[in-house]
């Protein structure tokens, strides 16, 4: 897991050949405007996903972790509660992991809580079980997937 500013992403964009594209779209969008729904940066290799939500409070946060796709959650207003737990030490799978949405859910409780401010991301990888609304109240938020096989 990393956690940065917007404006610091870029020193992390040798770590994956998507990420690049990723905080170039972040910046060139008006974030504001983005407030629902998906699209399509480069195909199925990365696109965004806007939404304006309530939160669930830290009390109802699920742990997801995902095969796929790397997450980059970035706060547009809002400070999101998010629980963290290395994948390896999740032990209580909540169902089958469902290919279609590239998600599966655990039952474990975070070990490291963080409030995600807005102009910040926090990219999650494979091995990183995340629980993301721990909001108490309304957050913007736009989250891009970006494929692990590039």
């Amino acid at each position: 897991m990393i956690l940065d500013s917007l404006d610091a992403m870029d020193r992390y964009t040798g770590i994956h050949p998507g990420f690049l594209a990723a905080f170039e779209y972040l910046r060139s969008i008006d974030a504001d405007a983005f407030s629902s729904g998906k699209r399509e940066i480069i195909g199925d290799r990365l696109f965004a996903i806007a939404s304006i939500t309530a939160g669930v409070g830290v009390s109802a946060v699920r742990l997801e972790a995902h095969r796929k796709y790397i997450d980059i959650q970035y706060a547009v207003s809002g400070i999101d509660n998010i629980g963290w737990r290395p994948l390896s030490r999740c032990m209580g799978r909540d169902g089958d992991y469902d290919a279609q949405r590239d998600v599966m859910f655990f039952t474990d409780v975070p070990e490291t809580w963080f409030g995600l401010a807005p102009g910040s991301c926090a990219i999650f990888f494979p091995e990183d079980a995340h629980g993301p609304l721990g909001i108490n109240g309304n957050l913007h938020k736009i989250v891009l997937k970006v494929s692990v096989k590039w």
